[in-house]
């Protein structure tokens, strides 16, 4: 990947979060098949990595994404067959997909636009804040197609049914306070407090334990289309399953709370010490 490749998705480092940011601003982040294979490269960096423990995404300029760029995504592939057409989806799907069972916290940080194919990487990040001003839309139906690539899945997972009908079919953009409103977001604040407010948020999860983050992640995607046995069943596994992983910090935090009364779970996190892989 040259150089020029490189700085369309770009990455800083502060205080073990990962800001992750699209940066196509003259066209709105749109999202090529060059950015898309430089996120799946971001990500492979960031997840093992023992300097990042939260992973914020946004957008350079006024956008966070304006979805996928359709003259290289629709135009470019379509003319060259379904092969192209194919890798085009794969290159694109595969890192939303990866966010969604990414191994550390992530957080979309709204800033701007995000439109259509945008809704995948929100919806793949666990946490989702906006800009008051920030504009949504799943616009497809004014020209004509539907909105494909998971965006209307999306939308049916964080809103209401007759909110993602209306949505879908009327091509209205929303604002981020509609948005948070809807469900789309978790919150919604002044453009000028957005990334304090998703730094705070960064700063609290660093505090959790990672196993139990990446658990907890798991678990909350995993049981939505499951039956309630299913569920507990799933739920009771997994918490053995990681508590054998990370047998030193369920005892840590469990001693801290029962023999030391040093916290309560309820109103922060237990201190994480030495020795813990949750670290």
């Amino acid at each position: 990947m040259s150089d020029h490749d490189s700085q369309v998705a770009t990455c800083t480092v502060e205080r073990k979060v990962a800001w992750v940011s699209l940066n196509r601003p003259d066209k709105r982040n749109s999202m090529s098949p060059v950015l898309n294979r430089r996120m799946m490269q971001i990500l492979d960096e960031l997840e093992f990595s023992e300097d990042v423990g939260v992973v914020v995404l946004t957008g350079a300029g006024t956008a966070f994404s304006a979805g996928m760029d359709l003259q290289e995504y629709i135009r470019i592939p379509q003319s060259e067959g379904l092969a192209a057409v194919r890798r085009a989806q794969r290159e694109s799907y595969g890192w939303w997909r990866r966010l969604r069972w990414y191994q550390k916290p992530t957080i979309a940080m709204v800033n701007g636009w995000c439109f259509g194919g945008a809704y995948g990487p929100l919806f793949g990040c666990d946490l989702a804040f906006a800009a008051e001003e920030a504009q949504f839309g799943l616009s497809e139906i004014n020209w004509g197609i539907l909105p494909g690539g998971g965006a209307a899945k999306v939308a049916v997972e964080l809103l209401s049914f007759r909110r993602a009908m209306y949505h879908a079919m009327m091509g209205e953009a929303i604002d981020g306070k509609t948005a948070a409103e809807w469900g789309l977001v978790n919150e919604a604040v002044p453009a000028a407090e957005l990334r304090a407010r998703v730094t705070a948020v960064a700063e609290e999860l660093l505090k959790k334990n990672a196993t139990a983050l990446k658990a907890t992640k798991d678990a909350i995607r995993r049981v939505g289309v499951m039956t309630y046995d299913e569920a507990e069943d799933y739920l009771l596994r997994a918490q053995e399953a990681a508590f054998y992983y990370d047998a030193e910090a369920k005892t840590e935090g469990i001693k801290q709370f029962i023999d030391d009364k040093t916290y309560k779970p309820g109103l922060g996190a237990y201190e994480k010490r030495g020795g813990s892989k949750g670290k």
